[in-house]
């Protein structure tokens, strides 16, 4: 018996060394490592995805708020916003910049007199119309009111809404100290004209601070090279000019015709 138990045992360790040959030949270990490579194929091709819609979730929002650096169009850093834009300017149109604060009682003041005259006059091209938009009065007042207004205004204008924004907040400006609220801003914007997608990338654009370098940069060269000392202030043709010279629309077409006698401004 211990004869026929020791011959038996090759018998079993063949069949065994064959069912071993016979599994590697089928493939089922390359079948696990297929599975595995497939696998990882799977998790790369969702990282991809995900990663390419994050890229093109940041392209968009790139596309709206830039890099930090922006100028409304037609501006430039340092520089004031002109307005109208597409109206043809007569020969000799003198050129005119207002320095405002959207928080300045004054500049509400000299809004609500000279405003319309001069948008008029700009928009038939008698006068090129510069905004100097500055924000001082948020530390005097100590809140942010003027930047968000700012801000607000060339988000607006990348929708050429900024004139109706611009009035607007000159009509309902907050009593001093209260400051631009976001939801206050953002009802103005929808009464400048703006719903629907473009009040969207209205409200990403200003949640973006946007225009916010652009605005401190037109501060600095206000109070710099400018020479402005305070706000309303009026320059015309590089000139500060005296504000009770040109405090009512006539005295102020009757300035402006002295620079250009051959195209006085419309009556």
């Amino acid at each position: 018996m211990a004869k026929n138990t020791q011959s038996s045992r090759p018998d079993a360790t063949a069949r065994q060394a064959k069912i071993q040959a016979a599994a590697a030949s089928s493939g089922t270990g390359g079948g696990t490592n297929k599975i595995v490579i497939a696998a990882v194929v799977a998790v790369i091709a969702i990282v991809a995805v995900v990663g390419g819609v994050v890229w093109s979730q940041l392209s968009a929002q790139k596309a709206i708020i830039g890099s930090g650096q922006e100028a409304p169009k037609g501006a430039s850093l340092n520089a004031g916003y002109p307005a109208f834009q597409d109206a043809k300017l007569t020969p000799g149109a003198p050129t005119v910049e207002v320095y405002e604060d959207f928080q300045c009682p004054a500049c509400q003041q000299f809004e609500g007199v000279l405003g319309s005259t001069l948008t008029d006059l700009a928009g038939k091209g008698e006068i090129k119309l510069v905004y100097n938009t500055l924000t001082f009065l948020d530390d005097r007042l100590r809140n942010d009111g003027s930047m968000k207004a700012g801000n607000g205004a060339y988000c607006a204008a990348d929708a050429g809404k900024f004139q109706e924004f611009h009035d607007l907040a000159y009509l309902q400006q907050p009593s001093e100290g209260t400051g631009w609220t976001s939801e206050g801003l953002k009802a103005l914007a929808a009464q400048a004209g703006l719903s629907g997608d473009a009040l969207t990338t209205w409200q990403k654009c200003v949640d973006g601070g946007k225009y916010v370098n652009y605005l401190k940069s037109v501060e600095a060269t206000a109070f710099g090279k400018d020479g402005i000392k305070s706000t309303p202030t009026y320059r015309i043709n590089g000139t500060i000019v005296n504000n009770t010279d040109i405090a009512t629309p006539d005295k102020l077409k009757a300035y402006l015709a002295k620079l250009t006698p051959s195209a006085s401004p419309s009556s």
